[in-house]
């Protein structure tokens, strides 16, 4: 067995764990910004922004982990 063998596990590790990751940021993000919004409904405007922004981070490094992880499926760089 050698390391393209391994290819389609790691790929599957590098899109799943990115989406779980992913998903985990976001939701806690989420409930932390609820709970601020509730605390401090003046800064409500100033944190969604800020919330925005991250959830773009989060996903954009999701969707980057996964274009990565099709590029090796498919086109399989370390083939020789």
């Amino acid at each position: 067995m050698n390391g393209i063998d391994l290819l389609p596990l790691a790929v599957g590790h590098m899109i799943g764990l990115g989406a779980i990751g992913s998903c985990l940021g976001i939701g806690v993000m989420g409930s932390k910004y609820l709970e601020a919004a509730a605390r401090q409904p003046e800064l409500m405007d100033t944190l969604q922004a800020k919330v925005f922004l991250l959830v773009g981070v989060l996903d954009g490094a999701f969707i980057i982990a996964t274009g990565i992880g099709l590029w090796f499926a498919l086109a399989n760089p370390f083939k020789g």
